[in-house]
């Protein structure tokens, strides 16, 4: 994750200076859509590099579920920054509309353009091995931000062609489009990051795999008050277990041990809670498969 986060201020730092330097000689705002964003890009890989480190942090006594969520703080504050590029840059295209400029030097802009493709999938590759690995936010938000940022400079290369075709009046236009793509992913950065800070359930096929590995231990008959949310890397648990009420402690015990055995199998960075609830066997009629028809349904 940390090197997720490096990268991405590295790569962030270098586009900004190639941009300006081809936004100064061809003055299109196209290309300064891409500026602009690389320069939100700056900010919010700052921001998630603080956060990816505080997040990291162990568990402490004023933290007792460790400090996973300042990731989500970190999409949050991503979005807000990359929201506010957006309109910025919307701005800066009616401005060209009302008061066009031809686009010069344009065989610079389009080399720079080229070059921040290519740094920009180099940098996706990293991030994506990083998801996969740890499924971070804040490195998935900071990867659908690069991601739109490909789309912003293949927007901004086609307006560029356009220009050198002597169809300057698309720039502004494309530049436009741009501003309404990069609001778009910022919506989406940012309900992804409010889902996480309001502690929403994981998916329903998630669920009901833990659901499906939890009954496949056992002498377990069901299990009930599921409630689940992720925080960073962990992801927390809570559930009951139905278990027979004539059951040792001792066994209970160990039944539950191997319920949070697999599941940790499953799961590498994982806190769960598990409560056992006894339950009566006796004097129901049991279903084809073994289980009381009210276990079963």
């Amino acid at each position: 994750m940390r090197l997720a986060t490096y990268a991405s201020v590295a790569t962030a730092s270098l586009l900004i200076v190639a941009k300006l330097i081809a936004w100064l000689f061809t003055g299109s705002v196209s290309v300064l859509a891409s500026l602009v964003d690389s320069a939100m890009d700056v900010a919010a890989s700052l921001i998630n590099l603080f956060a990816v480190r505080w997040s990291l942090l162990p568990p402490d006594a004023e933290h007792r579920f460790g400090h996973g969520k300042a990731q989500a703080l970190a999409a949050l504050g991503q979005a807000m920054f990359i929201a506010g590029s957006a309109l910025f840059l919307g701005l800066q295209a009616l401005d060209r509309l009302v008061h066009p400029r031809p686009v010069a030097e344009i065989g610079i802009g389009l080399i720079v353009i080229g070059l921040a493709m290519v740094a920009t999938l180099l940098l996706l590759a990293i991030q994506h091995y990083v998801i996969r690995r740890t499924n971070s936010p804040a490195i998935r938000a900071d990867a659908l931000h690069y991601a739109t940022d490909l789309i912003t400079n293949a927007a901004t290369l086609v307006a560029l062609v356009l220009a050198n075709a002597g169809w300057s009046g698309f720039d502004p236009l494309f530049g436009l489009a741009i501003g309404g793509y990069i609001l778009y992913s910022a919506a989406q950065i940012g309900l992804e990051a409010v889902q996480l800070l309001m502690d929403h359930e994981i998916p329903a096929e998630e669920r009901q795999h833990i659901v499906a590995t939890v009954r496949s231990v056992p002498q377990v008959h069901g299990v009930h008050d599921l409630r689940t949310r992720q925080s960073g890397q962990t992801l927390i648990i809570q559930l009951h277990l139905e278990l027979d009420d004539q059951l040792p402690l001792l066994s209970a015990h160990e039944i539950a041990d191997e319920v949070e055995e697999r599941l940790r199998a499953i799961y590498s960075d994982l806190d769960i809670t598990i409560h056992q609830d006894p339950i009566s066997l006796v004097g129901r009629e049991t279903s084809a498969n073994g289980l009381t028809p009210w276990l079963s349904e």
